[in-house]
């Protein structure tokens, strides 16, 4: 999970604020941390093994998508949309989605999912009410809503 969550983060680079850019993007010791805090990931697993993970964290009223990413060399293969798909109908909930601002794929991806790109305000509202980040990435980040 680890390997595709930092092949497939090597887009980011150069793209996010390099402030929020480190090297590996998720250590092992972070994804731990997020599975404690009630992250649950799910998979799409091939004959060519793991292709892609997506994980969903209730958080109060809402489900939050967390951590979703495809092996580099499956993108643009429906994996993502499949995982998305399976996520969405399992949660009852609003679907919130966070992620970085100068994004753009991300953000195009879950607009054709249905997603509505939410106002800067009510984005930072959002982000600092159902995540636990620092001020610097609410600061550059926006949030995706699916109800």
């Amino acid at each position: 999970m680890l390997a595709i969550v930092n092949a497939a983060a090597v887009a980011y680079r150069g793209v996010i604020p390099g402030d929020r850019w480190h090297e590996p993007y998720m250590p092992e010791a972070e994804l731990r941390e997020e599975i404690a805090a009630g992250v649950e990931f799910w998979g799409l697993d091939t004959d060519d093994g793991l292709i892609g993970v997506m994980g969903v964290q209730p958080v109060r009223d809402v489900d939050l998508i967390r951590h979703a990413y495809v092996r580099p060399d499956r993108q643009r293969h429906g994996v993502g949309a499949e995982l998305l798909e399976y996520l969405r109908a399992r949660s009852p909930r609003r679907l919130l989605v966070g992620t970085w601002a100068a994004a753009t794929w991300a953000i195009a991806f879950y607009q054709r999912h249905g997603f509505e790109l939410l106002p800067p305000q009510r984005a930072a509202e959002l982000l600092r009410t159902y995540w636990t980040i620092p001020q610097r990435q609410v600061e550059t980040s926006v949030v995706l809503e699916r109800r």
